[in-house]
């Protein structure tokens, strides 16, 4: 994409004023929690990527100060320090002091700009206590300061120097972020990772003062670096990774992918470098141009049959790794949030794009095509083996008792919102919590034995589980493309396994479950893992529960020092329990308890203990699952030895 005309205070537009920013900081940064003050650091960084894109600038380096403060520089063009006419102000003052104003409205200083809303600057002034921009510019460097978001001085000239580009050094406010102002030294690392990966041939680097840890980032290869990032450790149906840049009329298309011997497909589609999770015109162009030239090669190559049917985008996207970045000059997001990129054209440019190279590459490389024809066969072959059985399971009536698995011991409510389902390890826990369950909330879902690891298994050996056939038609939701959250049948999904290795080991699987087949229903909150105690400390006829050693260590600790208060006499060298005049059980599983033990413990809403599953990272999630779950034990191996150190020993159950 070719470079921009002269970056001058001309390149500048003003749209509204500052004023609402600390008012309501929620409204522009999303919230003022952990996300929102990660969010100030993007702001800043992305403009410096847009001088990277904008082919003006090819490093960016972020430091977080001993001091709380961060300071984020670029080599690019450096800002504008000349006067605006509209503001009387110079263009680095209206940029880091008026709201909607920048290089990013009209086209003048970027053609691409990851910014579409054009807050970020002066937002991250608003909500600094201090700001410092530095600006290296016309072999001079210009300095001015500012206290939350108010000028101290005019711009200062100051010494000359060779290099140019911008340095923000800023201070977030603790009085907005009121949760915290520590940078998370990870989310610096992995966003600097995904914009070197998505801006080709962009350096980046972090420089914690703190810790003294550093990290820089280099892929020439781009967004086939990051494919392979994505597949490491699997096995990939051939070592090069399809790849194909061009540009259609003021935009460019940008697509990697590469197959592996995976299930479950993984594209990640971009526009203008913000991922897109909920997809848009682009991953809809190039779905439509995968499965079309898939069919087309098999049909015009014989690998299909006359008699058969063609095959669909799940079968022809099985063990698919992709990303998409589309650059363009106007994109219209769906929402702040940019969830989803609604520009119509940009359909037609990724699915010619995909068309003409995917077609080309097919034919140039006959042994792959094959591979990757037959996998979508195989796929094909094992969906109609198993489509009997999803009917049997997905289009069931959600809420048609009839249709409900036999050992679910359903609430009388019908009432989602207010309802539960408990998935059990277990008949004997099953039963125990069938006893002492609210049975007008809360619903009951034993399982036999260990869960199918579905990581490893194909869709016809899915739903021949009679474990998982029970868990989807109980919850009501479907399953992949076919799901709809608005079924489901209870507000809350609680896993309750022991607290042991086979309880955790159950717990994953469940979890990779709803991960790979139900993912809107962890993105709802709606998944949970109960916490049954591990300790019942009896003294007298009082009962406490204790979760961990150090908790029940704690409990008898109290009653030593109750004891002590009454005068009473302690002997040293006894066992802590004898000392505290206590009776310690420890629990080896739920079959243990009886009814009340559990209702106690694990499912009265007023005192027991849920952990909610959460995904913050969707990359790092489905990577671990890979890792955990899939068939290379080498990575698995080495997952756990890397780990071994942080353990904390007295928590295993040996």
């Amino acid at each position: 994409m070719s470079k921009q005309k002269q970056y001058d205070s001309e390149a500048i537009q003003v749209l509204e004023g500052l004023e609402p920013v600390r008012k309501r900081p929620g409204m522009y940064i999303g919230g003022t929690g952990k996300d929102g003050l990660h969010h100030l650091i993007k702001e800043i960084a992305d403009n410096c990527v847009d001088e990277a894109i904008a082919g003006f600038a090819t490093e960016v380096f972020i430091t977080l100060h001993e001091d709380g403060g961060v300071s984020v520089r670029d080599n690019g063009r450096g800002i504008p320090v000349d006067k605006m006419e509209k503001t009387g102000k110079s263009a680095l003052e209206t940029v880091l002091t008026v709201l909607h104003a920048g290089g990013k409205f009209g086209g003048g200083g970027y053609k691409v700009s990851s910014g579409l809303h054009g807050v970020g600057s002066s937002v991250v002034n608003a909500l600094s206590t201090r700001l410092k921009a530095e600006v290296y510019k016309d072999g001079y460097v210009y300095t001015q300061e500012y206290e939350k978001g108010v000028p101290l001085y005019d711009i200062k000239k100051g010494s000359k120097i060779d290099s140019t580009g911008t340095t923000i050094t800023f201070y977030p406010d603790p009085t907005i972020f009121k949760e915290t102002v520590e940078i998370d030294y990870e989310w610096v690392v992995d966003y600097l990772r995904h914009q070197s990966y998505l801006t080709k041939g962009l350096k980046t680097s972090v420089y914690d003062q703190r810790t003294g840890e550093r990290f820089a980032f280099y892929f020439e290869g781009g967004i086939q670096s990051y494919v392979k990032h994505l597949n490491f450790g699997k096995d990939v149906v051939d070592e090069d990774v399809f790849y194909v840049e061009k540009d259609v009329e003021d935009c460019q298309v940008e697509i990697a992918m590469q197959y592996t011997d995976a299930y479950s497909e993984s594209i990640k589609p971009f526009a203008n470098n913000v991922l897109t999770p909920d997809g848009g015109t682009h991953l809809t162009g190039f779905r439509s141009a995968l499965t079309r030239v898939i069919n087309d090669y098999a049909r015009k190559n014989s690998l299909l049959k006359e008699k058969e049917e063609n095959l669909s985008g799940e079968d022809c996207r099985e063990g698919l790794t992709a990303v998409i970045l589309v650059k363009l000059p106007d994109p219209q997001f769906e929402g702040q949030t940019k969830n989803k990129l609604g520009n119509p054209e940009i359909r037609g440019y990724v699915e010619q794009v995909m068309t003409e190279y995917l077609s080309y590459y097919l034919e140039e490389h006959p042994a792959i095509a094959k591979k990757v024809v037959n996998k979508a066969i195989l796929s094909a072959r094992a969906r109609a083996a198993a489509r009997a059985a999803r009917e049997n399971v997905i289009r069931k009536g959600a809420l048609d008792s009839t249709s409900l698995p036999g050992k679910l011991a359903d609430c009388s409510s019908k009432d989602p919102s207010n309802s539960e389902l408990y998935i059990v390890e277990g008949d004997s826990a099953g039963g125990s919590a069938k006893s002492g369950r609210d049975s007008k909330t809360q619903a009951i879902l034993p399982l036999r034995g260990k869960v199918l690891n579905v990581e490893r298994a194909r869709l016809d050996k899915m739903f021949a589980n009679n474990e998982i056939k029970s868990l989807i038609t109980a919850i009501g939701v479907g399953i992949g493309e076919q799901l709809d959250i608005d079924r489901l049948r209870y507000n809350r999904i609680i896993i309750m396994t022991d607290a042991d290795v086979d309880g955790s080991h159950i717990s994953t699987l469940l979890m990779t479950f709803f991960f790979r087949f139900m993912k809107p229903v962890i993105d709802g909150g709606h998944l949970y893992l109960a916490k049954p105690p591990l300790f019942l400390v009896k003294s007298g006829k009082k009962k406490d529960y204790a979760y961990s050693d150090s908790e029940r260590d704690n409990l008898l600790n109290k009653l030593i020092e109750a004891k002590k208060a009454k005068g009473t006499e302690i002997k040293s060298g006894e066992d802590i329990s004898k000392q505290a005049g206590a009776e310690v059980s420890r629990y080896k599983g739920l079959g243990e308890m009886d009814a009340d033990q559990l209702w106690d413990t694990t499912m009265n809403p007023e005192n027991r203990v849920l952990i909610q599953v959460k995904v913050e990272d969707a990359e790092k999630a489905d990577a671990i699952f890979s890792k955990l779950m899939g068939t290379e034990v080498e990575l698995r191996k080495n997952f756990i030895q890397t780990r071994a150190k942080f353990a904390n020993t007295e928590e295993l159950d040996i």
